[in-house]
């Protein structure tokens, strides 16, 4: 039997009456969110792009689930101890910043000193501009993050939950509080669009698309969450 063809986030997506404004900044900077499991690195990725029309998503997570797909079941372990991932994630993001005109934002959770370390490097030797940004909260508001996730619903009722990315967040929190995961962002008493203007504002970016009402942005996040159900 024939393999299905692999979706992508991306084809969840489905463009909204209020999604159509001119587009502007033509910065070809990456700006990386970084942050624990539950952070809003998506959520806050995707608003981040919705706000600013030029800007492209790209989500090295998918280089690991390529890798694992090349793999027998056994020998998933963590895709981020792998070489290639490492190389493939620089080699990637690389030209996607030199072919695309506008911020490449990359959501990703990266806590490896080592593995950060290599990553970044790699990409200033590429002449990438690198913008990081770690979110941050308490390990409280992680969990119960977590627990509220669309996925988390969805993961019970097929026998799966966020039991993993729970039991990352001590390790993620107690990482990213490293002076080399700067810029820090905290995230506990504030909205995902607070967060998305202080990231521009740091990038000096332009937000061209205003807020959405709250009805609106709840529709997207449901959107947004449903199609990054892992």
């Amino acid at each position: 039997m024939s393999e299905l063809p692999f979706i992508s986030a991306k084809d969840f997506l489905v463009p909204l009456p209020w999604d159509a404004m001119p587009a502007a900044n033509t910065s070809n900077s990456l700006l990386w969110i970084n942050g624990a499991f539950g952070a809003g690195k998506t959520h806050t990725a995707f608003e981040l792009h919705r706000r600013l029309p030029n800007s492209f998503v790209s989500d090295p997570e998918l280089i690991g689930f390529g890798i694992h797909r090349m793999l027998p079941e056994v020998a998933r372990d963590d895709f981020q101890d792998r070489p290639q991932w490492r190389s493939a994630v620089v080699a990637t993001l690389a030209d996607a910043v030199a072919a695309y005109d506008g911020p490449v934002i990359v959501p990703m959770t990266l806590v490896e000193p080592d593995y950060f370390d290599e990553i970044m490097d790699g990409l200033a030797d590429a002449g990438v501009d690198v913008r990081h940004f770690a979110l941050t909260a308490s390990p409280e508001t992680l969990r119960k993050r977590l627990r509220l996730r669309l996925g988390y619903g969805v993961g019970k009722l097929l026998g799966h939950d966020e039991t993993w990315a729970m039991q990352q967040i001590d390790r993620c929190t107690t990482a990213l509080s490293d002076k080399r995961f700067d810029i820090h962002i905290g995230t506990d008493d504030r909205t995902v669009h607070d967060v998305v203007e202080e990231i521009a504002d740091q990038a000096g970016l332009t937000l061209i698309r205003p807020r959405l009402s709250a009805g609106r942005y709840q529709l997207r996040r449901i959107r947004v969450g449903l199609a990054h159900i892992r």
